[in-house]
């Protein structure tokens, strides 16, 4: 099957386009430049950005996957006739000969090497098998796929014979949930026989945090931090057993936003660890030990060590303490490190906590890795989370409106005016970013709500221009003051032009202003804010000013409110009142991590679009590499298709920060 990556529906194989939208189901847009190229194409032809999925393949035999043991003989691996007879291009060959480049991983010719297999008899020492491979059909449910929701089913899967999910696959799967915290999040995988056969994403350029541990502008606070999200780490790794990725020093990743990520999962040996990149003396100590937090310190000791910097006193004397065992919990680690975390930054108070909530861009699936670990669950009340200063460093912003499907004329309006000032320096950048973004949607007709939508969001901007001069958020009282004027500016013409009743023009708002890292939203009717993040998923800022929300806030219970024939009537709206009956909401948020907001008019929010559409459609914009202004578009098409009934307008924004660490004065010892 073919899934449409515009709204998941799954197709036959031999559809071109989607019979559920009509996005190509063989052609794919480049993120950069909106250009389309083939599915199985690597780079675009016409800018050179890579848009391929390239995929991390790890090929090896079943029970001799884990870190810092043999793998097995991998000439044996790779001439087993099972494992040839398993795919055309990976026919038996001599050990002096390799695999060159477009080879295939799979019968189906779908995982294409991008890189040669050395020569099998050259490979005899190595551990296992890793390379790079091109999805050439990336809408192609996968076989791992196909597999779970027949596992979950309880059906055979008789397409694919004698395979099965691989033992090494099962750790990615477990933990697909908490692929925010830096988990490799799975792709594909199969066994035949004893051979396995896992791709996840691939994460091999991604930076090595050695390296930016070794830079002279990584701070001691940022040095805290990346302590705290292996933290964080080890506790989901307990849970599948492999600890081990945390003391492989070249897996530790750092992703496009420097939060800390793993290459891929190493199960833990039985037995007694062996760091495979910790100096020779410290090996036999840590092999004297069990799995106890105290590895991480010697982790902390080897990292300090390969970059040559020097441990200030805080961490060095949390090591030493480490050292002899007088830290035993993870609790108490945490504790330690967000003590130290105020410290650097100079608070007399400690850090405060917030608590992780599991995000995944797919539906997690629950695969038990073996019998004796069904009660296995991981414990978000458990995993909290170090919060640290944030700091913007981009904010990117896309907006579209159309008439939709019945209607003749488009009273949706909306408005974005930004100011972005960028600083780099050698060993500083700074981003200061001021946003407004107003959407509304207009009611009275034909030379009515066209005209009470644009001239609400012409009053808004004109306010902010002369209201908006500092590097501070306006007020409550400014915000409220701004929609009393749009409201009086629409109420005006309605009577000078002698309006009436239904002829009397008006409109929804929802407006959004964005300083730095501070938000604030004001909204007046039932046109909406929701927020994306990749911790608490989708979120629904506002709440709509109508009658059925009016009846829940008294205490109705929400399907009696919902039967009344006025539930959906508003109570609110700009312009057929004069402004003593407006009452905008106003909220202050932060961004405090990734964070994607739609403004949406009811044309799109209507019968739960966006919950039922939100991982698909707009938690990918999450990414830099998405493009916002092909994701918009693509929420007008879904919109079309399932709603079509009213004018559709969305306002989308990405906004990307990071820890906000200036150079501290370290504590030296």
């Amino acid at each position: 099957m073919l899934v449409c990556p515009q709204c998941n529906f799954e197709n036959p194989n031999t559809n071109k386009f989607c019979q559920n939208c009509g996005a190509s189901l063989t052609q794919k847009v480049c993120p950069e430049c909106s250009t389309y190229v083939a599915l199985n194409a690597q780079r675009c032809d016409n800018c050179g950005a890579e848009c391929g999925t390239v995929l991390w393949a790890i090929i090896t035999q079943e029970g001799t996957f884990a870190a810092g043991e043999n793998r097995g003989d991998t000439e044996a691996i790779f001439s087993s006739s099972s494992f040839l007879s398993s795919s055309s291009s990976l026919s038996p060959l001599p050990s002096t000969s390799p695999l060159s480049v477009g080879s295939y991983l799979d019968p189906q010719k779908r995982y294409q090497l991008l890189e040669p297999l050395p020569a099998i008899g050259e490979m005899a020492a190595n551990t296992e098998v890793c390379v790079r491979v091109l999805d050439c059909q990336p809408y192609q449910l996968s076989l791992l796929e196909v597999m779970l929701a027949n596992e979950q089913q309880g059906l055979a899967t008789p397409s694919v014979g004698d395979q099965k999910i691989p033992s090494l696959a099962k750790p990615y799967i477990a933990l697909q949930s908490w692929c925010h915290l830096g988990i490799p999040p799975i792709h594909d995988a199969w066994q035949h026989e004893n051979i396995q056969v896992v791709l996840i994403e691939d994460r091999s350029n991604w930076q090595k945090l050695l390296e930016l541990w070794r830079e002279d502008t990584t701070s001691s606070l940022q040095i805290v931090h990346f302590f705290y999200q292996m933290t964080q780490l080890w506790a989901v790794l307990e849970t599948v057993k492999c600890r081990q990725s945390l003391w492989e020093l070249g897996n530790l990743r750092l992703d496009e936003d420097l939060s800390l990520a793993l290459q891929r999962l190493y199960v833990e040996l039985p037995g007694k660890p062996s760091p495979a990149e910790l100096s020779e003396d410290l090996e036999p100590q840590l092999e004297a030990q069990p799995f106890t937090v105290q590895i991480l310190g010697r982790v902390w000791q080897a990292l300090f060590r390969q970059s040559q910097r020097t441990q200030f006193g805080s961490i060095l004397h949390l090591i030493g303490e480490l050292e002899l065992g007088k830290i035993q919990t993870l609790v108490e680690l945490q504790s330690r490190l967000e003590a130290i975390a105020s410290e650097l930054q100079g608070n007399s108070t400690s850090v405060p906590i917030t608590r992780t909530m599991p995000y995944s861009t797919a539906t997690p699936t629950v695969l038990q890795l073996d019998e004796q670990e069904d009660d296995t669950e991981l414990k978000t009340d458990d995993m909290p989370t170090l919060v640290l200063p944030m700091q913007l460093v981009s904010l990117e912003n896309a907006g579209l409106t159309d008439v939709g499907r019945q209607r003749d004329h488009n009273e949706d309006y909306f408005g974005i005016e930004t100011k972005i000032h960028k600083l780099e320096l050698p060993n500083n950048r700074t981003l200061q970013a001021r946003g407004l973004y107003v959407l509304c949607d207009g009611m009275g007709g034909h030379a009515g709500g066209e005209v009470a939508s644009a001239l609400a969001v012409s009053s808004l901007r004109q306010y902010f221009q002369t209201h908006w001069t500092s590097d501070q958020l306006p007020t409550e009282d400014e915000i409220r003051e701004a929609v009393r004027q749009a409201n009086q500016a629409i109420f005006d013409v309605n009577q000078q032009d002698s309006r009436s009743g239904v002829g009397r023009m008006g409109t929804t708002l929802i407006m959004v202003l964005i300083q730095d890292t501070h938000v604030v939203v004001a909204h007046v009717g039932d046109s909406r804010l929701y927020r994306v993040t990749p911790k608490r998923g989708l979120e629904q800022i506002t709440v709509d000013h109508e009658v059925g929300q009016r009846e829940i806030s008294r205490g109705v219970e929400p399907s009696v409110a919902y039967s009344r024939p006025d539930a959906y009537q508003l109570t609110q709206a700009l312009g057929p009142r004069d402004e003593h009956l407006i009452i905008p909401d106003v909220q202050f948020l932060e961004i405090n991590e990734d964070s994607l907001f739609v403004l949406a008019s009811d044309g799109l929010s209507d019968n739960d679009l966006l919950k039922i559409h939100w991982q698909t459609h707009l938690a990918p914009l999450l990414s830099s590499s998405a493009n916002l202004e092909s994701g918009v578009q693509a929420l007008i098409d879904l919109a079309n298709h399932y709603n079509g009934h009213d004018n559709i307008t969305a306002v989308v924004i990405r906004a990307k920060v990071r820890p906000h660490l200036e150079q501290q004065q370290s504590i030296l010892d």
